[in-house]
């Protein structure tokens, strides 16, 4: 089994902090899920570092990157 790593973001619509779990295996990967306060779709980016560890970035469905 994967180990899960909790981060915290802001909502890019509201602004709240929520907690995400970030899997390892999704490094690299993006995908859409629902602010847990506002409910508006968030799009995740996950990357892995070098030595393993994982970030998230989060945009709203209108930002370019």
């Amino acid at each position: 089994m994967t180990q899960l790593s909790p981060q915290h973001v802001s909502c890019p619509y509201c602004g709240e902090s929520i907690e995400v779990l970030l899997d390892p295996q999704e490094a690299g990967q993006e995908y859409i899920e629902d602010c847990q306060v506002c409910c508006r779709p968030i799009t995740f980016s996950i990357f892995e570092s070098m030595n393993g560890e994982l970030s998230v970035s989060v945009h709203d469905e209108n930002d370019a990157f």
